[in-house]
């Protein structure tokens, strides 16, 4: 399979956003590996915006030349759904700090990622873990002061609950340049109680 890439209006950054056939989000992927999908006939339906149009070879016999139309948001057969009640996805700052909206949940601050740090609420000299509901994104000045206390014990108010994302939140918190059509796809399928339906407003 021979694809000489045609890009309209996206580089070829942009990822897809990939679902089972129900339309559960499951990752996203890079064009290469929704062309391989589209070839293997495991695309069940596709979404959202036109992402790029590839061209490959000339067939011999009718003298057209093959296509596939990538869109932002591609249905697979055949891919199974995680068990969401057991799912606990990989904890990394990247996704923490996206989680709290790269504020500081101390000072209230917005800060970049480079300035952010991970903070245990109860500290792992405490008994403390290195667990979702136990970790918030602080600025270093907050994490120093707070240093291995609670918040109670520093003085410090906590201004939001730290919790575990479920795997489509995951999915969102991993991704790059979200498109809007992406982003309502993935957002209906959050849970009504989500904190992120406030911090992506």
């Amino acid at each position: 399979m021979d694809f000489k890439e045609t890009v309209v209006g996206m580089d070829l950054d942009q990822r897809v956003l990939r679902t089972d056939a129900a339309g559960m989000p499951l990752e996203w992927i890079g064009y290469q590996d929704a062309v391989r999908l589209y070839h293997a006939g495991q695309v069940a339906y596709s979404c959202g915006s036109l992402l790029y149009t590839l061209h490959g070879g000339v067939n011999s016999r009718t003298g057209r030349r093959s296509q596939v139309a990538v869109h932002a948001i591609v249905a697979t057969v055949g891919a199974r759904r995680r068990a969401a009640m057991h799912y606990t996805p990989p904890l990394n700052n990247n996704a923490l700090f996206r989680r709290d909206g790269y504020l500081c949940l101390y000072c209230g601050t917005r800060f970049s990622a480079r300035d952010l740090s991970r903070d245990h609420v109860r500290p792992l000299s405490q008994g403390g873990q290195d667990h979702w509901n136990n970790v918030v994104a602080a600025c270093k000045r907050c994490n120093h002061h707070k240093a291995a206390r609670t918040p109670e014990e520093a003085g410090m108010q906590l201004l939001a609950v730290p919790f575990t994302p479920t795997h489509v939140e995951y999915v969102y918190l991993q991704g790059k340049r979200v498109l809007a059509d992406q982003m309502a796809f993935l957002r209906a399928h959050f849970p009504r109680s989500s904190p992120l339906h406030q911090r992506m407003s």
